[in-house]
């Protein structure tokens, strides 16, 4: 299975190692003619609006939506979480708008604020090491999107089909279960 992680910014090495633990080819992806080779795709942190704007001067916004709706597995962690989001608290318009959820942008505070902690996220583990770096929280969502994991009563994990959202970075840890878990509804979906 090969898996890309769209590198144009945030922790594209740390996913790829994570993705090949669990079991799959990594794929650094730069160019959009890259995703017909793939079987699904991770958006990984960084800065959303950034990340946005890079996507839309190279040609990604269509080319992601298209890739959707072949419906091959699609995993926002952090600022990625916001780039699927159909809704952002604040803003005009979203990005990709793939997945009916209202997000809220650095809702955990600023650097300073980040933390670690374990957290149960279900079909998974209740022990999922977690990193939380100015992350945004799922405010709403929609009756299609299933909650997989919250932090004080607060969405920070959810799944609605072929997409998959965390708030947090799991490719900062050694746990590569999210990552498997992800490969395994790429696996779903071939």
């Amino acid at each position: 299975m090969k898996i890309g992680v769209l590198a144009l910014q945030g922790a594209v090495a740390e996913h790829i190692r994570l993705i090949e633990k669990a079991g799959g080819e990594g794929v650094i992806v730069k160019k959009v003619e890259q995703l017909d080779e793939l079987d699904g795709i991770i958006i990984p942190g960084g800065e959303s609006t950034t990340i946005g704007k890079l996507m839309r001067t190279y040609h990604f916004i269509e080319a992601l939506r298209a890739f959707s709706e072949q419906k091959k597995p699609i995993f926002g962690t952090c600022a990625g979480l916001i780039v699927i989001a159909n809704e952002i608290e604040g803003q005009p318009e979203a990005h990709l708008e793939l997945m009916d959820m209202k997000v809220s942008r650095n809702a955990f505070g600023r650097q300073r604020e980040s933390f670690e902690t374990n957290l149960a996220i279900k079909g998974i583990a209740d022990d999922v090491r977690a990193v939380f770096i100015r992350a945004p929280l799922i405010n709403e969502v929609g009756s299609d999107v299933e909650v997989l994991a919250t932090y004080h009563d607060q969405i920070v994990a959810a799944r609605q089909g072929h997409l998959l959202a965390a708030s947090f970075h799991p490719e900062l840890t050694d746990d590569e279960r999210m990552h498997a878990y992800f490969l395994n509804m790429v696996r779903e979906n071939k």
